[in-house]
């Protein structure tokens, strides 16, 4: 027996990095996973579905079709987001909104569209993606860092709320990781290679994290094997925001 045997999961922004691997972990672990992102996934053992977290309607329809299709949802990893940088005066105000809507509004519209199903699971629970930006400071993050610290504060609302029906709610809190964005960012730097040694120096392995490192995590917290947690923020982040080590020589 493996430990999502007989559940549904459906994971956003699972075309890539983060979100695929824990997919691909929940879906060796014995789930039906469900890959909701705007390019429809094409992953043997994943049930595909295109969907846009800023659009109220298609996100209802993607979460009715999952269960549907698979017949029930009990775990709900909400991953879907993007990034921005720059200082608060940086971006101007469209981008703010725009941001916001996929990053904190996107959870709340795919948190309120899975609840139904959620309340008729026995072993329900919710998996925020938020990010270690949400309780450091780090420069020229001011926008991302808003959202993914609103998303921290959520995730404790939730829980609260939400407990009382047997849903759990946590969240982690990764580190800058070896994703298909990061690399994306890396190349556009003026000298990509300083750029990577100053994402690995910040970090007290030496390291990016890998996205199947952080997918592990948040199968640790969706599974029926962890019904005791809730409530909880789980840094997956090399111990960026808690360990400060002397410069390496």
């Amino acid at each position: 027996m493996k430990d999502f045997d007989g559940l549904c999961a459906v994971v956003t922004g699972g075309s890539s990095g983060i979100g695929l691997a824990t997919a691909r972990q929940l879906a060796e672990r014995g789930a039906r996973v469900a890959v909701l992102d705007l390019n429809e996934p094409d992953q043997a053992g994943l049930l595909g579905v295109a969907c846009d977290v800023t659009d109220d309607a298609a996100v209802t329809r993607a979460m009715t079709s999952v269960e549907s299709t698979l017949g029930s949802i009990d775990v709900l990893i909400a991953n879907a987001g993007i990034s921005a940088v720059g200082a608060v005066d940086t971006n101007d105000i469209d981008e703010w909104r725009r941001v916001i809507d996929v990053n904190v509004l996107g959870v709340v519209r795919v948190v309120r569209a899975a609840l139904p199903a959620l309340r008729r699971s026995a072993s329900a629970s919710i998996v925020v993606t938020s990010s270690m930006a949400a309780v450091i400071g780090l420069p020229q993050r001011a926008l991302y860092s808003a959202t993914k610290g609103a998303l921290l504060a959520l995730t404790l609302a939730m829980a609260a709320d939400h407990v009382g029906e047997g849903i759990r709610v946590n969240c982690v809190t990764p580190g800058t990781a070896d994703t298909p964005f990061v690399q994306g960012l890396l190349a556009r730097a003026e000298d990509p290679a300083a750029a990577l040694s100053a994402l690995q120096a910040r970090q007290p392995i030496g390291r990016l994290i890998t996205p199947d490192e952080i997918a592990s995590a948040i199968c640790y917290l969706s599974s029926p094997l962890s019904a005791a947690t809730t409530g909880t923020v789980l840094p997956v982040d090399d111990g960026g925001h808690t360990l400060r080590l002397p410069p390496r020589p």
